[in-house]
């Protein structure tokens, strides 16, 4: 079952179990109850700290709108399950941590390769291996773009509060429909545990978009093809009458395998970069706070976005003219905006719960004669305003 085709019965669902309003919840609740308003109805899912609470409100709710919650026996399954699931129609999500992440990265690659929308959901917490099982943290930034081999695009988003949580799942499930893809929410145990006021919509406030289908039967023979030129090919549902085969290996239009003609890969890898590269406007996103007169910037993202804004606005009353930018999808990551910044500033500054990740991304595009300079923190304890407003009057 699929909520297209059934949104008025859905929509008296959600309103009579979630009544609009005001609510005190945590992040990890506020994602799940995210994806429900998204249509998210299958969840296939191994618990891990500090996700676990993802598991269990998906667990609880989704029986209530007609969906399904399946406990697996791991990571792996969990993600196999999602794809069988997604190419059913069901709009599907799972979540996990850095561990679970890692034993992920194959069918990822694989949901990549067989264009199967999906949402997954990566709460960080510190590493490597088990790490501090209960500490949030930020280094999963480049295992979300690199994670899994071979050449391959990847979309990922990062909230920065309970609410955005709600709504940054939702959008990563309108890119995964719109652009046939697999979406990461890149999360952190940080805000995951956090409880904030939250505002909970009436359904009918909240886009939900869904994946193109074959409008005729030619299409539908066609499930890898790009019959209207923007890289997305309508995806038929297995159990609709079609024939359709989806394989990781490299594969025709049509679906079938052919692992030994140059031209073929070469086609179907570089569509699959064509459709995200042309279809920016569907998933580039950023916050900007006081960039029109910086001569100072801050680039920071999820949690530790909280305190740079709350440096930069104390650095504001100090008479320092600092801004701050956020991306809030980081890969691909919005280069072209940080370089135009880039160059009405003398430093930029990055602060993040790792020990340099994103500096490298904003390293591509700044000049040598910019002062480029990672605030780092790593243990499991989020960067204070204070310790961010210390670098900013170090460079002011």
């Amino acid at each position: 079952m699929i909520i297209r085709g059934d949104e008025p019965e859905q929509i008296r669902l959600l309103r009579k179990l979630y009544k609009k309003g005001n609510y005190f919840m945590q992040g990890n609740e506020a994602v799940a109850y995210g994806a429900l308003f998204a249509g998210c109805r299958f969840y296939a899912g191994y618990p891990i700290t500090p996700s676990s609470e993802i598991a269990e409100t998906m667990a609880k709710e989704l029986p209530k709108l007609g969906g399904y919650y399946l406990q697996m026996e791991d990571e792996i399954a969990s993600i196999a399950a999602m794809v069988g699931a997604s190419w059913t129609g069901f709009k599907v999500m799972t979540a996990t941590a850095g561990p679970g992440f890692s034993l992920m990265q194959e069918n990822l690659g694989y949901a990549v390769m067989t264009e199967t929308p999906l949402v997954l959901v990566d709460v960080q917490r510190s590493g490597p291996s088990t790490g501090q099982a209960t500490k949030g943290a930020q280094g999963d930034f480049f295992q979300a773009r690199w994670g899994t081999h071979g050449d391959h695009p990847i979309i990922a988003v990062s909230p920065t509060s309970v609410e955005d949580s709600f709504w940054e799942t939702v959008r990563a499930f309108n890119i995964a429909e719109k652009l046939r893809t697999p979406v990461v929410v890149l999360f952190d145990g940080i805000i995951a545990h956090a409880r904030e006021r939250i505002r909970i919509p009436d359904p009918e406030e909240v886009e939900v978009t869904y994946r193109k289908l074959p409008a005729n039967e030619e299409e539908a023979k066609l499930p890898f093809g790009d019959p209207h030129g923007d890289g997305v090919p309508p995806m038929p549902l297995f159990g609709h009458g079609y024939f359709t085969h989806v394989t990781g290996s490299t594969h025709k239009e049509n679906g079938l395998r052919d692992v030994y003609t140059p031209e073929v890969h070469d086609r179907l890898v570089r569509r699959i970069h064509r459709k995200i590269e042309q279809n920016k406007h569907v998933y580039e996103k950023y916050e900007e706070y006081f960039t029109d007169d910086a001569e100072i910037l801050v680039v920071s993202w999820g949690v530790t976005a909280r305190p740079s804004l709350g440096a930069v606005l104390k650095a504001r009353e100090e008479g320092i003219k600092v801004g701050l930018f956020v991306p809030k999808t980081v890969h691909p990551f919005p280069g072209e905006r940080v370089r135009e910044l880039s160059k009405k500033v003398r430093a930029i500054l990055v602060p993040e719960m790792n020990l340099g990740q994103l500096i490298l991304e904003v390293q591509r595009f700044v000049n040598d004669d910019v002062l480029l300079k990672g605030v780092n923190k790593i243990g499991g304890v989020p960067l204070t305003v204070e310790e961010i407003l210390r670098e900013i009057r170090g460079v002011a």
